[in-house]
């Protein structure tokens, strides 16, 4: 089977659509759903595999996609094929890594895996999928070849998926593409015939993930481990010859490395990305800027970064004009960038930060100034942070002198990136606690509950009374930071991380009163009332109580499976108590 790219068939739609909708209904669970055809099980890890490469006529083009049945749109495509070399001006020689973010075209059916989103109700609310976009994790390969017309080979190996799993793609392709470059496609098809056989992307199991004789092991967070807690995978002993290799995580970056260069000004870029406040990052490379934003966007864990963020954009992303308009303000994102057209395209963005080239931090930085804005006119201007944005907290010195001990007594920059991340953790922590207790007390007292009402709603959320908690209840519990935490607060009430994360608190709490109404219901006599009403008041109560278990299993309610078979049974007991020609009629009816 060749592995050109090639229109999938109309055939092949039908089939994964049938599959699909036998997925859907299949009470197994996913484990039983997955071996249903070949490419279920990669699907719930990877979109497809692309290869890059460079045509003298055409530009970049896609040459490769796999599995060959993979659908991309256009637009899709034209995006992987910009975003997936380095600008010119990068200078790229030998292999790059780095990743990038694109939106994916709207329209745009249901993929094969969606019976998976089970597995990511699992996961912390950071790491669930977002629908709307892909990730692409690349290989770069550019390297003197006089036999080509051009001087030099130049070729991507791309994944596409919808997980960010930055750490375990990377390191997937570090161990696959050096070997593609040289076997070329019978290589690709075996390492697609491998992913085929991982198990489901399952949230708090040890995984063992076989790729070309070596076997990854990992484990991806769940929303219960406790935030700033990483189990350790430990490397396991092979009876027979294959390699294992224990990753210590799924998902994150090398925080000191990224934030090395600026972090002087670490907690003042904690508070941009907190606020959801435009940032560009202007890095030499795209595996300098990739890194970066993502290092941004995971500093405010365990609260979710709710805006766009693109690792690596270029000139001819789709989005280029939406995100460098100056007839409006700047939207909330966060860019990576490093065609130097951008520090005069994107000279009216607030934020800047500019990075220079990244070297193993063997040395203490210097302490560099925020700079102004207007300094900022030329690829020539120095690494630093240019803006005219004042921090809410006074700057916590003690972070910055121990980060700086650990560049003098030569901590591992592993070390330093476990302090780094417990300090970004304690901050958001407390900065979110207070919300969280106020939030929590919105939710009306079980005793108002009552099994024979709707459920009761939620109080509204009101900026005074939350303003009221603080003096109390605020984050000074938690932190020692002084400063302007009430306008940090105001000012994050407008941002689109508010916002986000209080719809989220919002779906929970709402569940939580259907879950507990449930409850109630259960907990009464209902064949007893039936037996005190009208046929027709029973009729209803049933065709209700029906869709409260369709609503229960729709919308995975927290509640017990003893609860839904109690409820079950109280259904089929006052349908028994009913005449024939209505039990035959409501045993027939499924939910409305």
């Amino acid at each position: 089977m060749s592995l050109r790219e090639r229109s999938p068939s109309g055939a092949v739609e039908a089939v994964e659509d049938a599959v699909a909708a036998a997925a859907l209904a299949a009470p197994d669970g996913p484990e039983r759903c997955l071996s249903l055809l070949p490419w279920d099980r990669f699907s719930a890890w990877l979109h497809c595999v692309c290869v890059v490469g460079f045509d003298l006529e055409l530009g970049q083009a896609v040459e490769v996609i796999y599995p060959p049945h993979s659908k991309l749109t256009d637009k899709e495509k034209t995006s992987i094929c910009y975003l997936s070399f380095p600008d010119s001006n990068s200078g790229c020689l030998g292999d790059t890594q780095f990743c990038f973010r694109f939106r994916q075209s709207p329209g745009r059916k249901v993929s094969l895996c969606c019976f998976l989103d089970q597995l990511d109700r699992d996961l912390p609310v950071y790491l669930k999928k977002d629908t709307a976009y892909y990730y692409g994790y690349v290989y770069f390969r550019q390297v003197r070849d006089k036999s080509l017309k051009r001087g030099y080979f130049q070729k991507s190996l791309v994944l596409i998926s919808k997980l960010p799993y930055v750490h375990l793609f990377r390191t997937m392709l570090k161990q696959i593409a050096p070997e593609y470059f040289e076997k070329s496609e019978a290589f690709l098809e075996a390492v697609c015939n491998d992913v085929d056989r991982w198990p489901p992307p399952i949230p708090g199991k040890i995984l063992h993930l076989p790729i070309m004789g070596i076997i990854m092991k990992l484990r991806i967070p769940t929303y219960r481990d406790k935030p700033g807690t990483t189990p350790v995978v430990q490397n396991m002993h092979q009876a027979d010859a294959q390699i294992s290799m224990a990753l210590p995580t799924v998902h994150e970056v090398d925080l000191f490395r990224c934030f090395c260069p600026v972090f002087f000004h670490i907690q003042m870029l904690w508070e941009l990305v907190l606020l959801g406040e435009p940032l560009v990052v202007m890095a030499p490379s795209p595996s300098e800027s990739s890194e970066t934003v993502l290092a941004l966007v995971s500093c405010i864990s365990p609260l979710k970064y709710c805006s766009d963020f693109r690792p690596y954009f270029t000139i001819h992303d789709s989005e280029f004009k939406e995100y460098t308009t100056r007839t409006q303000a700047p939207p909330s994102v966060i860019l990576g960038v490093t065609n130097p057209f951008f520090a005069k395209t994107l000279q009216h963005w607030p934020h800047i930060i500019r990075i220079g080239d990244t070297k193993l931090p063997g040395e203490v930085p210097k302490q560099v100034k925020v700079k102004k804005l207007k300094n900022l006119k030329t690829l020539d201007s120095k690494p630093g942070v240019y803006t005219s944005y004042k921090p809410y907290l006074n700057k916590d010195e003690e972070i910055v002198k121990q980060l700086q001990k650990g560049v003098q007594q030569k901590r591992p920059t592993e070390a330093q990136s476990v302090i780094l991340r417990r300090y970004f953790l304690e901050l958001t922590e407390s900065f979110i606690i207070p919300l969280e207790r106020y939030v929590a007390s919105l939710m009306p007292l079980q005793k108002c509950i009552s099994p024979w009402k709707s459920p009761p709603q939620l109080r509204q959320f009101s900026q005074d009374d939350f303003m009221k908690t603080l003096e109390k209840a605020g984050p000074q519990l938690t932190s020692g930071l002084k400063g302007d935490w009430i306008g940090l607060y105001r000012h994050f009430l407008k941002s689109p991380n508010f916002d986000g994360w209080f719809r989220s608190r919002q779906k929970e709490m709402t569940q939580k009163l259907e879950a507990l109404h449930l409850e109630a219901l259960c907990n009464e006599n209902l064949v007893f009332w039936s037996q005190k009403h009208t046929e027709v008041e029973t009729v209803d109560l049933v065709l209700k109580l029906k869709n409260k278990l369709l609503q229960a299993d729709r919308e995975h309610l927290p509640v017990k499976t003893d609860t839904l078979k109690k409820l079950e049974t109280h259904i089929n007991d006052i349908i028994l108590a009913l005449p024939d020609d209505l039990q035959d009629i409501l045993l027939k009816t499924g939910t409305t």
